[in-house]
């Protein structure tokens, strides 16, 4: 009876993971690392009797070559939603914002207890001198309540 050492090298599968990528635009997707397998050896004690092996033994294994994992990128990147153009300023008075305050005489808020001549049927924000009194609550808003 007799032994031998015997060694063996098998592959070691490499994993995926995904990662977020806030640079590519959402729903594109990119391979930014390869995967690579790795590889085992194995080492055996073999033992031999009449030129038969009889047992084998496992000595060692070692991940030789370590698998690189391949890393795919997945955008998540969403363009923002452009802001409406501004309101036209040539009828908008400038002293308020994010809505067109008509330029008359008196405006009042429309449904109040205002005469006119013109009405503001809406929410803006008071940006300069509150000159037609829409702002009743001293709030920065006009006709809002």
């Amino acid at each position: 009876m007799s032994w031998l050492g015997a060694e063996l090298t098998v592959a070691v599968p490499f994993e995926h993971t995904s990662m977020n990528d806030s640079t590519m635009a959402q729903g594109q997707t990119a391979v930014t690392t390869a995967g690579q397998n790795g590889e085992r050896t194995r080492t055996y004690r073999v033992t031999v009797a009449d030129g038969k092996e009889t047992k084998r033994e496992l000595v060692s294994d070692t991940v030789t070559v370590p698998p690189v994992t391949e890393v795919t990128s997945v955008g998540t990147y969403v363009e923002p939603v452009a802001p409406p153009p501004p309101a036209s300023s040539g009828n908008c008075d400038e002293n308020y914002a994010d809505a067109c305050v008509p330029i008359a005489s008196d405006v009042d808020c429309a449904g109040g207890k205002g005469n006119g001549p013109a009405y503001f049927d809406g929410v803006a924000r008071v940006v300069g001198r509150d000159i037609y009194k829409l702002d009743g609550d001293g709030d920065g808003w006009a006709c809002n309540g």
